[in-house]
């Protein structure tokens, strides 16, 4: 049987059970798609994401970075760590805060900080 491919991700060798994982499960997976910084992966399952952005002021005529924080589903065939740089793609709400799935990992290691 092929290996399932998620917007050109390829599933992960190791299988799941979970039915909210994109690869193994019956998630889809629809809307916005970014890149983030895992901030934190201490919940069961979930990770919080950060996404930071520059914006232009034009009153001071300066640059105002801004940070977007949100929750995203950890599949357990995944393996992320603090640091990381993943890719998350929106899907429907699996609880009140989580409505996005890790779709893989980009690059490891303390980048950006």
């Amino acid at each position: 049987m092929p290996s399932k491919q998620v917007l050109g991700f390829q599933a992960p060798e190791a299988e799941c059970t979970d039915p909210n994982c994109p690869f193994h499960g019956a998630l889809t997976v629809r809307g916005a798609v970014f890149e983030g910084i895992v901030e934190s992966a201490r919940m069961s399952r979930t990770i919080t994401v950060t996404r930071g952005t520059e914006r232009y002021v034009q009153k001071y005529e300066r640059y105002m970075r801004e940070k977007m924080r949100l929750h995203a589903h950890l599949p357990p065939c995944l393996s992320v760590k603090e640091g990381d740089r993943v890719v998350v793609a929106e899907c429907r709400p699996i609880s009140k805060t989580v409505s996005f799935v890790v779709l893989g990992v980009v690059k490891g290691g303390q980048e950006g900080r």
